[in-house]
Formats: C-alpha cells, structure tokens, sequence
C-alpha cells in the first residue's frame, strides 16, 4: 500500500471514529483498540498498551493523543497529523453549530432523549478492551500487584497521573532489583524537553483572538488528568476574570458531555462566545496544539524506551497501572450510568454484543445503544 493511500485509510478510520467516539477517553481508547489492533493490525497489543501507557504520561486529552500516535505509527508524521485532525474534526464542527444556536438562542437543542442508551452501551465496550489490554500487560502476578495497588490508591483519592508514574518507577526499580540487571543505559534515553510558554498580559476588557490563543495554547500545554480538568482551569482563567459566566461555562460542559470525540471541543463552544467564529478558531487551535507536538516528540522514543531494560520495565508498570485506571473509569462510569431499568437492559445488550457468539463492532454497538435506549425513553 502507497502512502497516499495509507493517509486516506487513516483519514476514513479516525473521522469515523471521530463520528461514533461517545463516552469519554476510556471508551475512545477501547473503540481504537478494536479498530486499530485487533480488525486492522497496525500494530500488536504490545506497542499498543506502551502507546497508552507513555500516553498517559503527558499532557493534553489521552485518547486524542492515541489517534495521534496510532496515525504516526501508519503513516508517519504527516499520519499523525491527518490523524489527530480527522478526530477531533467532526466534534469541532458539531460543537461550532451548537456554540452558534447557543448565542442566538440562549440554550442548548434538548438531545437527552437520543443519548441516553449511549453510556451504558459504551460500559460493555470498556470492559471488552479492559479485558484484551488486561491479559497482554499482566505478564506475572508482581504486575498484578502493582495494578491492585493502583486500584486501591485510586479508591483512596490518588490522582491517576501520581498513580501512574509511581507504578512505574516502583516496578521499573524492582522489576530491575529483582533480576539483577546491569545500570541502564542513559544514552538510549533522551527525556522529553519541557516546554514553557510565555502568555502575554490580556486586557481586563476585552478578548482578542490571540488573547483567547493564548489562554487555551496555555491551558493545553498544562492539562494533566482527564478532560474534565479543562473546567477547573478555565474557571480561573475565565470565569473569576469576568470574561464568562459560570452558567455559560455549565453550559459548555453539557455539550462536551453529549457530542463525540475529545470532551476538549468544548474549547470551540467557549472560543465562539469570547470571540465569534474566529475565537472559535483560536481557541481549538490552541488547546490542541500541544497534543500535536508533545506526541511528535514522545513517539520515536517509545522504542528506544522498550529496548532499554529499566524503561522495559517501567514501561511494563506503566501499561498494568493504565488499565487499571481504565478499570476503576469503567466503575464510576457504572455507578453514574446503571441508575434505572432501562439503562440495566441496554448495557446488557451492549455485553451481548461484545462477549457473545457473535461479536458487533463497537460502532454499531453505539448507535444500537442509542436506538434502543431512545426506544425505551419512550416506556
């Protein structure tokens, strides 16, 4: 296959799932792993779960940064771009036409109706690719361990980030101790650069383009932690300031919650308030950009990472603590989603068609979850 077409097969995968990515980063990582993985073989659940796992390392929305890295794995960098673009392109533009019919309208379209069997679908879908990932990182009960501890200081109130650099460098250590290995190599090893940006002084008064940029150029290149972080610093930056309401901000959240795609879209709602269509622009631009260059970074290291016996190993920790906060997502996600009747029977028809004889794609089980959850709305 030419590149050219590798571009166009990694353009039509990533807009699709761009279109059908419902249900937060968990359910967009698992929806890529069937797609990616197992139905087109781009790579093995080995580089996978290390993707993931150096992923969850750095700044910027995870699942996002996975298109990005599964896109460079394809085809290069300019995959890695057509990629991320693809993705985040449909929620984007969702999001526009949403923000518009918000500032002319004052509310938001009611789409609960249409999306309420979504969540519980997307359930099964998480545990299928909790349980793939789960067996290829648990290579031996000391990995086990490590991910029950994960689990148990997450339950705790440990933040995943600390969580997850913890399992890494306590497994790299032992895992290391353990087998009596020689010092690691540090010239296999170049650590990644970090980047500081200088925001300028924006008026009191008013938000330019640039202005709006900048303060999601700066949000994005610090943003740990799952999307819904996002809403803490744009509280500080926007709403204490006076630039925004703290409505208009719950107001953005909802419409993170019921497009597809990165809940970081909600940047385009909020861009189009401060700014039109060009701070719209501006502000996607801005809180995305990070993403696109920390992963062109991070990737051609990944490699060497493995090859080096110590970073094998806290890579190894690393990937068993990812799906173990994938596992502890997948529970809150329960207990917020399985609260009547309704939502017990389309999560069981989700299972269905994950673990039963015949097996659906994720995709489809998506838009049979929401059919279905419509449906019986209607009860």
């Amino acid at each position: 296959m030419s590149n050219k077409q590798k571009l166009i097969e990694i353009a039509q995968v990533f807009f699709k799932l761009g279109l059908f990515a419902f249900g937060g980063p968990a359910a967009h990582i698992a929806m890529m792993e069937e797609e990616i993985v197992r139905k087109r073989k781009w790579m093995d659940h080995a580089h996978f779960l290390d993707l993931m796992g150096a992923t969850n390392l750095i700044p910027g929305p995870n699942s996002t940064e996975m298109t990005m890295h599964c896109g460079f794995v394809r085809g290069g960098v300019v995959g890695l771009f057509v990629a991320g673009f693809c993705f985040i392109f449909p929620a984007v533009v969702l999001t526009l036409i949403l923000a518009y019919l918000y500032v002319q309208f004052g509310q938001i379209p009611a789409v609960d109706p249409f999306i309420s069997g979504i969540k519980p679908a997307i359930l099964a879908v998480i545990l299928g690719a909790v349980f793939k990932l789960g067996k290829k990182a648990l290579k031996n009960w000391s990995l086990g361990i490590i991910g029950g501890l994960v689990i148990l200081i997450s339950f705790l109130g440990v933040n995943e980030v600390t969580a997850l650099l913890s399992a890494g460098i306590f497994g790299g250590l032992f895992f290391y101790g353990v087998n009596k290995l020689q010092a690691p190599d540090t010239k296999s090893f170049f650590p990644l650069v970090s980047l500081t940006i200088s925001v300028p002084l924006i008026s009191k008064t008013v938000l330019s383009s640039s202005n709006i940029f900048w303060i999601f150029l700066k949000v994005g290149a610090v943003l740990y932690g799952s999307g819904y972080v996002l809403f803490a610093y744009l509280k500080g930056e926007l709403v204490e300031p006076g630039y925004l309401q703290m409505s208009e901000l719950i107001d953005a959240i909802a419409v993170g919650q019921f497009t597809p795609g990165p809940v970081l879209s909600t940047a385009t709602f909020i861009g189009y308030q401060l700014g039109g269509f060009g701070g719209a622009l501006a502000a996607t631009i801005g809180i995305f950009l990070p993403s696109f260059l920390f992963v062109w970074m991070l990737n051609p290291l990944i490699t060497r990472l493995r090859k080096n016996k110590f970073l094998g190993f806290f890579l190894d920790s690393v990937n068993i603590a990812a799906v173990a906060v994938m596992a502890i997502v997948l529970l809150e996600m329960s207990v917020e989603t399985l609260i009547n009747w309704q939502n017990y029977v389309v999560a069981i028809f989700g299972l269905l068609c994950v673990f039963g004889p015949k097996k659906l794609s994720s995709i489809w089980i998506v838009v049979g979850g929401s059919f279905l959850g419509f449906l019986l709305s209607l009860i």
